[in-house]
């Protein structure tokens, strides 16, 4: 069963300030099973952040249609989001950051256990600016699944850490989504990082954004992002598909007709029409 499905038609930013209209996505389609786990990856400027802005909700304009399945019991519709950037709120303290996003004493309770979690309950009253980076993104993170979301979208969370940073963020998450599962999209550059992450990769072409191949991760996990496994299968995958990274190869038609039905809870969007 799925648990979410994707159809993007078209996706294009209206010309303006004398800058032509602009193809962002097109033709994209794909389901992603529930619980699973996706990294997205594909060259820059491609639309990975506009399709995970898309699939979120935080815009609308686009002709297509994201759908989930019936909810499940204990996890919230709204999607868990988290940015390149913390974006924390500086005059919030750590602990009021979290609870932002939370509706119930439940998500609060769930929210502080978190931070707990993630060695922050020292730090609960502290404001973001007197945090490093790691704890901002340890407390971003926590944000994130406070509200046990179906969804989790996160765009390129790790990308300006130092490396034994961000390794421990990326064993940190994956701790949380086996103990919290969840279905999870993943934007990066790194294939290694999606190696070592993803149950499955989706590779975009350039702009504009289309799917060009679907790679299962087989490796077994636990999984390090130094692993010689993980760097054989980067080596091995861009040896068969050396354009890949530049977003070349065939154009996929998405998932199985089977699998592309958007469902009840469906958001169907047309282009908005010309004034």
């Amino acid at each position: 069963m799925s648990a979410l499905a994707v159809e993007i038609r078209d996706k294009t930013y209206p010309a303006r300030a004398g800058k032509s209209a602009q193809a962002a996505l097109t033709d994209l389609r794909f389901a992603v099973p529930d619980g699973q786990f996706v990294c997205l990856v594909g060259p820059s400027g491609c639309g990975k952040t506009t399709l995970l802005n898309l699939i979120g909700g935080l815009d609308s304009d686009y002709d297509g249609s994201v759908g989930f399945d019936a909810d499940r019991a204990g996890h919230d519709r709204r999607p868990g989001f988290m940015f390149q950037s913390p974006r924390l709120m500086p005059w919030l303290t750590v602990r009021q950051n979290v609870e932002l996003v939370a509706g119930t004493a439940a998500e609060r309770e769930r929210g502080r256990d978190l931070l707990a979690h993630m060695g922050l309950s020292e730090v609960l009253d502290a404001y973001p600016g007197a945090l490093s980076g790691g704890m901002q993104r340890r407390v971003a993170l926590a944000r994130a699944f406070a509200i046990a979301p179906r969804l989790l979208l996160l765009d390129e969370p790790f990308v300006s850490l130092d490396q034994p940073i961000a390794e421990r963020l990326r064993a940190l998450l994956l701790d949380l989504w086996q103990a919290r599962p969840t279905t999870v999209l993943f934007v990066t550059h790194d294939v290694r990082e999606a190696l070592s992450l993803a149950d499955r990769i989706l590779f975009l072409s350039a702009t504009p954004g289309r799917l060009v191949h679907d790679l299962p991760v087989a490796l077994p996990r636990p999984r390090h992002i130094d692993d010689p496994a993980v760097e054989a299968e980067r080596r091995r995958l861009l040896a068969a598909r050396p354009g890949l990274l530049a977003g070349l190869g065939d154009v996929l038609d998405g998932a199985p007709a089977g699998q592309r039905s958007a469902g009840p809870l469906a958001r169907t969007h047309r282009p908005t029409p010309p004034s």
